[in-house]
């Protein structure tokens, strides 16, 4: 087989698909024995990058007989568009429209013809707020171990009441954030992939007046600093095994965060996560059985504590409601079988602590509050197939015998 590069068609590298881009995806190489199996899979290679529309390969009769010129045909698609959308937010609990949250989108799939990323979105709610540049460049020039960087700033404002909920006085308070960084994303080996970066932010408290505080109603301090904010800047290390891809399969994430005090105010502190999933086949059953746990040392701001409990946590708890902790462990079991069509029944456990390390936070939180601890909910749902993602409707009864109905949007953390 031999390679014609495009500039030999007189064609512009700078546009459609035939860039540098192109020559990265494509394995075929010159003066290679033609390979259908080969050409088929850069075909697909080229497809998963997201910007063609088509893409096909068709052989030409070169000079010499016993070669062969193949001439990859692409269409590119439109590269730019606007979207709109919506979802649940966690940290809202009750309301009128408890949760809901609206967003738009701008995203270039395609920029400078090749196939970096640009997305800028927002997405507001009763109390959320978040504005976000993301850009992504998923190959660097130049780089042979397939190596992404990620450019991101983002301004957010989340309700505070997963750690800091419960005023008496009925009050809200919000966490603010500005946080900017960049991530180095590559593989790792097969079914492995790690990411490192540097991540600044810059985050503080406020009331629903937006006026800047530094305690909660119970007087617990709601910055590690004493101030009405705190500065960190954080490097991060993730390693992500992941299976076949479907939600049921295995997958295990381990992450480290370290904070790095270059300046005397910043803050100096360590937190390690980790999640795992194994899921099984079990006739038309699956069980799917879950397991995170974390731990955090140093000079932390209490609204970071680890949260136990909620849709995501322990179900028939509100969000919260179990714990907030230096440390925690969550593990969750179901099993799902199909119903009719695109709906399916659930059954499931959850099971979660924070391993009595709730007062150790600045202020123990979740002590002024009497959250348990610790605590195990149970129940039954349906999740019904949707072009948002799975939607989960779930009833569940918890270990103090209280009863709750839950919603969500899409697979489980």
């Amino acid at each position: 087989m031999r390679y014609i590069p495009p500039e030999d068609f007189g064609l512009n590298r700078g546009t459609g698909a035939f860039s540098p881009l192109t020559g990265k995806t494509a394995t075929m190489l010159t003066f290679r024995v033609y390979s259908v199996f080969q050409g088929k899979r850069d075909v697909e290679t080229v497809l998963t990058m997201g910007i063609m529309e088509d893409v096909s390969i068709i052989p030409q009769p070169a000079g010499d007989t016993d070669k062969v010129d193949l001439i990859m045909n692409v269409v590119e698609r439109p590269s730019g568009g606007f979207s709109a959308g919506g979802g649940i937010s966690s940290g809202i609990t009750s309301g009128p429209l408890s949760g809901l949250i609206g967003s738009f989108a701008y995203s270039h799939r395609n920029v400078f013809g090749r196939n970096q990323k640009l997305n800028i979105s927002l997405e507001r709610g009763q109390i959320d707020s978040i504005f976000r540049i993301n850009y992504t460049d998923p190959w660097i020039e130049g780089d042979d171990k397939r190596t992404s960087r990620s450019i991101m700033v983002q301004n957010s404002r989340t309700p505070g009441t997963l750690v800091h909920g419960n005023q008496p006085d009925n009050s809200n308070l919000t966490i603010g954030r500005v946080t900017a960084g960049i991530e180095f994303s590559r593989p790792i080996r097969p079914k492995w992939s790690g990411t490192a970066g540097l991540i600044f932010q810059h985050a503080g408290a406020r009331d629903e007046k937006g006026n800047p505080i530094i305690k909660d109603f119970y007087s617990s301090p709601l910055t590690a600093s004493g101030k009405t904010h705190d500065d960190m800047l954080i490097a991060k290390f993730e390693s992500v095994y992941t299976g076949s891809g479907d939600h049921g399969s295995s997958m295990f994430v381990f992450n480290v965060e370290q904070g790095l005090p270059v300046l005397p105010e910043w803050l100096f502190f360590n937190r390690v996560t980790a999640r795992a999933r194994k899921g099984v086949e079990v006739g038309p059953a699956r069980i799917l059985l879950s397991l995170s746990g974390g731990h955090v040392v140093g000079n932390f701001s209490p609204h970071e504590a680890f949260a136990i409990g909620g849709t995501n946590s322990v179900r028939g708890y509100e969000e919260g409601a179990v714990g907030s902790g230096r440390s925690y462990v969550v593990g969750s079991s179901e099993i799902s079988f199909p119903m009719l069509g695109p709906v399916e029944g659930v059954i499931f456990s959850d099971y979660g602590t924070d391993l009595g390390s709730g007062p150790t936070v600045p202020g123990d939180p979740a002590g002024a509050r009497l959250k348990p601890g610790s605590g195990y909910g149970y129940g039954f749902g349906i999740r019904v197939d949707s072009p948002l993602g799975p939607l989960r409707l779930e009833y569940a009864f918890n270990d103090r015998q209280a009863k709750r109905f839950h919603f969500g949007v899409g697979h489980r953390n």
